[in-house]
């Protein structure tokens, strides 16, 4: 029989597959509207309607308190988020989804160290070198297993944006797992967002006005709240609800699952079958995967 600790990680699990899909959608859906908005006020928007959609739940469940300790923590935290969604919005005009969700793979290692110095999380060699397996293995799915064009890739403007975006995104669930004092996840996560809207109104409300509203098609508002409530939400809920069960790095483990359902995605759209050459970078990801979440790393 399983037991209740074993079934409550395998539970945990399943949530980070599911955080895992729902943020690989974000690189394609950001990609399509990233042009109609300015980064920073389509950062500022997402974090605005999410806060909105969170704040009745938050109040129903836990009612109207504030901490200024809490408000200063999740402050920190949003700090790290706010940088590196205008970082995602900003690279993705100037590069593909396919090529920032390849650079997001380098987040779990930078995560770790970041954990290594704020948590002293170790890892062992064998850890370590799942990190790395799990990054090539990462690229491998990307480049399809061609190694040529791997090589001919260039870091353009947009990469080199995403990737300072990827260093701050990076200090996220060591910070969260550092920070947490044993209030309700769902109340951090409401803080996070809400004082990440005011980072952002702080240093972008000033472009408010300047905003034709009206020219705004249907389509990317519908796409500015799909990433609100689903990739933001419910991701960073999802994401904070598994960093005291899993750890930071285990947590971030999962970005190596994005290259391949970014495949996945571009499937279901229509731009065909991988070859079978991706089939060794799938079995790599999969065995860094196993051997991460499989190993005590607290």
């Amino acid at each position: 029989m399983i037991s209740s600790r074993n079934h409550s990680l395998l539970f945990i699990h399943l949530l980070m597959v599911i955080s895992a899909a729902l943020v690989s959608t974000s690189f394609i859906v950001g990609a399509a509207i990233t042009d109609q908005l300015d980064p920073a006020v389509l950062t500022l928007i997402r974090f605005v309607i999410a806060s909105m959609v969170f704040a009745p739940l938050i109040y129903y469940k836990y009612g109207a308190t504030f901490s200024f300790d809490l408000f200063w923590r999740c402050s920190i935290i949003s700090g790290c988020l706010v940088v590196f969604f205008w970082c995602m919005f900003l690279s993705l005009r100037y590069t593909t989804p396919l090529n920032t969700s390849v650079i997001f793979t380098l987040v779990p290692s930078i995560s770790w160290f970041y954990a290594f110095f704020l948590l002293s999380e170790k890892l062992t060699g064998g850890k370590l070198a799942a990190l790395f397996c799990g990054m090539v293995g990462a690229i491998w799915v990307i480049f399809r297993g061609d190694f040529s064009v791997f090589l001919a890739m260039e870091l353009n403007k947009g990469d080199l944006i995403f990737l300072a975006g990827g260093f701050a995104i990076g200090l996220y669930t060591p910070l969260v797992k550092l920070l947490h004092r044993g209030e309700p996840m769902a109340v951090m996560t409401f803080w996070v967002l809400f004082s990440g809207s005011c980072w952002l109104f702080l240093f972008s409300g000033y472009k408010l006005p300047g905003v034709r509203w009206s020219d705004i098609p249907a389509g990317v508002w519908i796409g500015v709240c799909y990433l609100a409530v689903f990739t933001t939400v419910v991701t960073f809920f999802l994401t904070q609800y598994s960093i005291p069960f899993l750890g930071s790095t285990r947590v971030m483990a999962y970005s190596y699952l994005y290259p391949g359902m970014v495949l996945l995605i571009d499937l279901g759209l229509g731009h065909g079958l991988p070859s079978l050459s991706v089939l060794p970078g799938i079995l790599i990801v999969l065995t860094s995967m196993v051997i991460l979440q499989c190993s005590e790393c607290e």
